[in-house]
């Protein structure tokens, strides 16, 4: 808890701010949010007090009305969020609390969650989080039991009244979470950007009610994630990111230091150009961000969500600047500022008229989904991925013979003594660590990721779609290949990318690992039975319904 001494009201007496859920869902208030970054140290030390002495200062501005804190940022260990929302919502103010699934599992995220819905915190900002980057003696381990999505998932049974287990039909009261997520929109190629908005579909079916995009100078792909919510029929609410830049954040996002954060060569060229000025690029900046927000309202997004180390002045300059630019000012402010990446994949064709997007579908696109340039996909595609589609479709494929005789033989099997289970166990994991680089989760998902084992090739062990993390293709952890990207590639040549993530949401079942993955699938025990995954859905690919 808070002392005392920090829990005294400002003068004026309290605020009371209007529910984030009922200014989206049922006003045309354009929202502005305000990010928090959380201190190290207990909070009374004197970066715990400045931060909530700006959170006070902003929470009194009439035109702010929520405050998002961070879950240990950038991987770090951080004061947690609600510690400073707990003097925020005991005055009023709306607050969103960041939850990342890299230093939590499953139960302690449920935990988590009633604890805060206890403590009367409603909006929640599910995310994966960054890997851990730093802790105590030594860098920690990133924890990714479940991802964003399964988070969403998870927090939206919650919200229905989840029955408790071992207690017949009896359900818990149900919490009353407004649940928000992220997209990271600005990639540069098509093989990290489609799989961005195919995931946020996933996120919204599982329960996603507001959605943030990641940072990004680019109005045309501002323009364009509107235009692709609208194309896959997602009816949610969108705040704009929107970071207020310094010399030292660009060159820090420039570098690729923040996963999935694009500041390119020639917009960095032009801030240390204004950073030359007197006040350093200040007065620069903070039009560029009010801008940002003017292009935001143009476009439709119901509001922005302010980020960057400012101080409160900077903020109301931001907000202030910007209610003072004409209706139609938006439009230049949208040729101006586009900062796109070399050769970045649009998916929709661009109006010469606004620079933005228009609502036909980019023809070179197009053109790569033709019958003739899919044979061309195909034909560089490893032959051990085409060898694997045929085996699962004729011995893993729920309802073919091959399955029936998987069946046959591991009941068999189970019945069998411990001697040949484990041998036949070894034998399976010795195949499938030369295959697949196999960790023995008992569990797979090969088919769900087109042969590629998110245990062994993924930092993150993400299930659901990518994290926004890649850069350039590449894993924001090392030089390796995105696997989600990979299996973009290999889904595409099939004509199966769009539905990739068209399934029920996977939860790895942490019980069998150590065991035979075989038997799992071919007994009904891993997260494909458990989905309810059997008959007639097929797991060799997405477009039939995995």
């Amino acid at each position: 808890m808070i002392p005392s001494a920090l829990n005294s009201s400002p003068s004026g007496g309290s605020w009371v701010k209007q529910p984030l859920a009922h200014l989206l869902q049922q006003t045309d208030t354009f929202v502005t949010c305000v990010e928090l970054v959380t201190s190290r140290g207990i909070i009374t030390e004197r970066s715990g007090r400045r931060v909530l002495d700006l959170a006070r200062g902003l929470a009194r501005h009439p035109q702010v009305h929520a405050l998002s804190i961070t879950d240990n940022p950038g991987g770090n260990a951080m004061l947690s969020a609600d510690t400073l929302g707990t003097d925020l919502i005991a005055r009023g103010q709306e607050v969103i609390i960041h939850l990342s699934c890299k230093d939590w599992n499953r139960n302690a995220l449920q935990s988590r969650g009633w604890k805060l819905a206890s403590e009367g915190f409603n909006n929640i900002l599910a995310l994966s989080g960054d890997c851990p980057t730093g802790g105590y003696a030594g860098q920690a381990s990133g924890v990714f039991d479940i991802d964003s999505v399964g988070l969403l998932k998870m927090y939206s049974d919650m919200n229905a009244g989840l029955t408790e287990e071992g207690r017949g039909a009896a359900a818990m009261a149900p919490t009353r979470f407004f649940l928000g997520a992220v997209v990271t929109n600005f990639k540069r190629h098509e093989r990290e950007v489609m799989p961005q908005y195919f995931k946020l579909a996933l996120k919204v079916r599982s329960g996603a009610q507001f959605i943030i995009n990641q940072i990004g100078y680019d109005s045309r792909k501002q323009d364009e994630l509107l235009k692709a919510m609208s194309h896959y029929g997602l009816q949610v609410p969108v705040l704009a990111n929107v970071y207020v830049l310094s010399r030292p954040a660009a060159r820090f996002f420039n570098s690729g230091a923040i996963p999935g954060v694009v500041v390119t060569d020639e917009l960095l060229s032009l801030v240390e150009k204004q950073a030359k000025s007197p006040d350093k690029g200040r007065a620069f900046f903070l039009e560029l961000a009010a801008k940002q927000c003017a292009i935001a309202r143009g476009l439709g997004y119901r509001g922005v969500y302010l980020g960057g180390h400012l101080k409160l002045e900077h903020y109301a300059r931001v907000l202030s600047i910007a209610d003072s630019f004409a209706e139609d000012d938006w439009k230049d402010f949208a040729r101006e500022i586009r900062f796109p990446q070399k050769d970045e994949f649009y998916l929709f064709d661009g109006n010469p008229e606004t620079g933005l997007s228009s609502t036909e579908i980019n023809p070179s696109y197009l053109a790569s989904k033709t019958p003739e340039a899919l044979g061309v996909l195909q034909g560089r595609l490893p032959l051990s991925y085409k060898l694997n589609r045929r085996v699962h479709e004729r011995v893993f494929e729920s309802g073919s013979p091959g399955f029936s005789l998987g069946q046959d033989f591991y009941r068999a099997v189970e019945r069998s003594g411990p001697g040949v289970r484990k041998t036949l166990h070894g034998m399976e994991h010795a195949f499938k660590i030369v295959g697949f680089d196999c960790r023995d989760c008992g569990d797979c998902s090969l088919p769900d990721i087109a042969y590629l084992c998110p245990e062994s090739q993924c930092a993150k062990n993400q299930r659901n779609g990518p994290c926004g993390g890649t850069r350039q293709g590449k894993c924001e952890v090392g030089e390796k290949d995105c696997i989600w990207a990979l299996a973009y590639d290999r889904l595409k040549a099939y004509g199966e990318e769009e539905c990739m993530l068209e399934r029920p949401v996977v939860f790895r079942n942490g019980a069998l690992r150590g065991t035979s993955a075989w038997a799992n699938a071919f007994l009904g025990r891993d997260h494909h039975a458990a989905a309810g995954e059997t008959g007639e859905p097929s797991r060799s690919g997405p477009s039939k319904g995995r």
